[in-house]
């Protein structure tokens, strides 16, 4: 008889805690083998398409196209066949009968997604019957089964990590997953229990959450979603690079008057971003030490051969860095009408994740902000930043004389494993004499 087993929508990354159903990619009554696609759905970030953990036979599906699931919701059922029965005198040993028991991926695909999987079941499940013709066979112990703290189901690193943050003992979840897995959804619930609550989740002992911020009426807002993504990328960074910043004026009226320039004609105009992203192209090829990443592993400095540029764009989900491709082989023009698609797509949301990742540079332009300085964290796994803020009328002494100037303040935030204060330094200063005399430019065209 068939066991009919519900797949759950998993958590597809980046914090998000829903998904839209695009399109179905099976019916109810198709057959579909493990880890094939079965819908495509779409995230704040990305169309994904999604694998199911079991196979056998679609019976039910789950949300119309165009409807919003939240992670955990069911999006199907499958009905998986059960291995055939043993009968007296076959030669089967333990080892057979506990792999029959664990359904048709006793090792598992290893296709796993975040806050799921489609690994073999956890340790804890090592008992086996089997029946034969009427008669039930003792238990047979394949392996010793540790208590059971160290057998609870959680897969996705995520989720351990958001119940350290939380200070929560994993082992007093009840997960609500496939089989006990706990996913984020439970751990997220239990956090926000009472802290005298003994059945589902304590506090654990000792911990720095528990002992802290006791005050009545303390707000306690999770980080999750785009916030927590970006909050785990730069705490990461932060933690495991060793940065040092350094920041210089520029007098950038000449750029301005550059740009005017080029745009004065017909045809596509050129952004000020773009131009500042050309001048990183540029100085980047003066000091490629900076176009890197460490690989800490093999205590290594990686040197990229081409720029993948990422520039950081606000948007209404959070801050998202889309990265240009091949920065280094564009033009102004170029640069311009390639920045312009991809911050569209970032206040739309139809960025995929290719988009998004991959990058080997970032320039930031908090100037739009408002706001003159600031000391930018690198964007991990980068070895540097460029970060640009307001240009805004200043008294600067120009010629030996004083004179109203449009002046910017860049600053230079760089991984000090990769290269020391003189080359930081060089960068800066050649990216402010581009800013302040566009034609040096020129020399690298």
């Amino acid at each position: 008889m068939a066991v009919v087993r519900e797949f759950r929508l998993p958590d597809l990354g980046e914090g998000l805690t829903e998904a839209e159903v695009v399109r179905w990619l099976v019916s109810v009554g198709d057959v579909v083998a493990v880890d094939q696609p079965v819908v495509e759905v779409e995230t704040a970030k990305a169309m994904v398409e999604v694998p199911c953990p079991y196979g056998g036979v679609v019976t039910a599906r789950f949300g119309e196209e165009g409807a919003e699931l939240p992670v955990g919701a069911p999006l199907l059922t499958v009905a998986v066949g059960e291995p055939l029965p043993t009968v007296p005198g076959e030669a089967e040993g333990p080892a057979r009968a506990a792999g029959a028991a664990e359904g048709p991926t006793p090792g598992g695909s290893g296709n796993v997604l975040v806050g799921y999987g489609t690994q073999a079941p956890a340790p804890r499940r090592r008992r086996v019957r089997t029946t034969v013709a009427g008669v039930q066979k003792p238990q047979v112990e394949t392996a010793p089964v540790a208590p059971a703290p160290a057998a609870r189901a959680v897969i996705s690193p995520l989720v351990r990590r958001i119940a350290r943050e939380r200070g929560l003992d994993l082992a007093r979840v009840r997960g609500s997953g496939p089989d006990g897995l706990i996913l984020r959804a439970d751990v997220e619930r239990a956090a926000t229990e009472p802290l005298d609550g003994r059945e589902t989740a304590l506090r654990g002992a000792g911990s720095p959450v528990a002992e802290r911020h006791r005050e009545p009426g303390a707000q306690r807002i999770p980080l999750r979603g785009v916030r927590g993504a970006v909050a785990e990328k730069l705490t990461r960074s932060r933690r495991e690079i060793p940065d040092a910043t350094c920041w210089v004026d520029a007098d950038a009226t000449e750029l301005l008057a550059a740009r005017r320039a080029m745009n004065a004609g017909e045809g596509p105009k050129v952004s000020l971003l773009a131009l500042l992203a050309r001048i990183c192209t540029s100085a980047l090829a003066e000091y490629p030490e900076l176009n890197a990443t460490v690989d800490t592993a093999a205590q290594e400095i990686v040197r990229l051969p081409g720029v993948h540029l990422g520039f950081a764009a606000q948007t209404a989900r959070g801050l998202v860095v889309p990265v240009v491709r091949d920065a280094h082989t564009r033009s102004a023009v170029a640069l311009s009408t390639e920045m312009a698609r991809l911050t569209e797509a970032a206040r739309t949301g139809t960025l995929s994740p290719a988009e998004l990742t991959g990058g080997t540079f970032t320039l930031n332009n908090y100037g739009v902000f408002g706001v003159d300085g600031s000391t930018p964290i690198i964007n991990y796994p980068e070895a540097a930043m460029l970060g640009v803020g307001r240009i805004a009328p200043k008294p600067w002494v120009r010629e030996g004389e004083l004179a109203v100037r449009q002046v910017v303040q860049l600053s230079f935030t760089f991984d000090h494993r990769v290269c020391d204060g003189g080359t930081a330094g060089g960068f800066l200063r050649y990216v402010a004499d581009c800013v302040e005399r566009p034609a040096v430019l020129l020399r690298s065209l």
